[in-house]
């Protein structure tokens, strides 16, 4: 595209007025999307398996259909469904049953940058990648605020795919905030990279500060109240993305200026940028992909979230949730792995082993 920054003005909406807009997945990101689309006047139908969420698609006033059945009847389709099943749901509901030129819009450009759908030279292929959560999306576009979203076109079969896609940008919102040429793979790895290296960081150092609080015998609710429990850091959060990074500071007081400037240096050695850049490598080669395509990688994940649930943190946690009469909740709880879940990775102990140590030590 010619520039790659685009805002209110670049989008019409009358280009994609007179078709039919499919969204694949009535979950957080394709209810809201479906929903501000249809309140800037699109039509826009629902494919679903026969849920929970086609439910909630129909009473909110939708025409929800199978999957396959969707597509045939759609100009354009949202594809807002789970990375890990979105292959096999392309292959076998989508891609017999589009349209010739019709278009195809990706929420992530995950499974188009590292091969595991491959690009479809006979459709328009989009990509609108939403930077805010799908409640946001919705409430963004009430408050009229917009939000900003990363877009691409990787193929242009109809000669209209950049019109189209910025009118799409337009009728779900995000335009009235700004929307960014990113391309696929681009928007994949800066994705992961901040799940896989600037995440895992920021947790080990709130981690770590907890317990030097805790294991220093100061009130285990103190030490949550001030490192997260509180919602000052998310405050903090907005005003960075407000105001700028380095502004912010001015709204903390000077003694807090003062010693986290003067203290910064302390930990100016540490090896962050070494293990980013390999997380980094990682991604970019495509070799995570890879892995999480395993099978092996889907049973792996289920030890990971059971080992997650036993962790001191979250044992401290509920504790003092309890102790300040805050609601508890069971969202990370799993069940624990089968006999058989054991056998089949048995081949991998060593390194879940290794995980479970690692997951005891917080």
């Amino acid at each position: 595209m010619d520039k790659n920054i685009f805002t209110e003005k670049d989008g019409n909406l009358d280009i994609i007025r007179d078709g039919t807009v499919a969204v694949i997945g009535y979950g957080n990101q394709g209810r809201a999307q479906a929903l501000n689309m249809r309140d800037s006047g699109l039509k826009v139908i629902i494919g679903n398996r026969s849920d929970n969420y086609k439910k909630r698609a129909e009473k909110d006033g939708f025409e929800a259909y199978s999957i396959d059945k969707a597509t045939s009847l759609c100009d354009i389709l949202f594809l807002l469904i789970p990375d890990e099943i979105m292959k096999d749901t392309y292959e076998n509901d989508i891609k017999p049953n589009l349209k010739k030129k019709g278009a195809i819009v990706f929420a992530s450009g995950y499974n188009i940058a590292f091969n595991i759908i491959e690009d479809s030279k006979s459709h328009d292929i989009l990509m609108i990648a939403p930077r805010m959560i799908g409640a946001g999306v919705r409430a963004r576009f009430l408050t009229n605020e917009g939000f900003y979203s990363f877009v691409h076109v990787e193929n242009d079969a109809s000669g209209k795919a950049k019109e189209k896609l910025l009118a799409l940008c337009k009728a779900i919102g995000t335009l009235k905030k700004g929307a960014i040429d990113v391309n696929f793979k681009q928007e994949a790895v800066l994705d992961l990279f901040n799940e896989q290296a600037f995440g895992p960081a920021f947790g080990r150092v709130l981690l770590t500060s907890i317990f030097t609080l805790v294991d220093a015998g100061y009130p285990l609710e103190a030490v949550l109240i001030e490192m997260f429990m509180s919602e000052e850091m998310s405050y903090t959060y907005h005003k960075m993305a407000k105001i700028g990074l380095v502004k912010q500071v001015n709204l903390h007081s000077h003694t807090s200026q003062y010693g986290a400037m003067s203290r910064g240096i302390k930990f100016r050695n540490l090896p962050l940028k070494e293990k980013m850049s390999e997380i980094l490598q990682n991604i970019e080669s495509g070799n995570f992909a890879e892995e999480w395509e395993k099978k092996s990688s889907k049973l792996k994940f289920k030890f990971l979230k059971f080992f997650a649930t036993r962790t001191r943190i979250n044992k401290l946690e509920q504790k003092a949730r309890k102790n300040l009469n805050l609601k508890t909740f069971d969202i990370f709880e799993e069940e624990e792995p089968s006999a058989e879940d054991s056998e089949e990775l048995n081949r991998l102990k060593d390194e879940l082993k290794e995980f479970e140590e690692f997951y005891q030590e917080y």
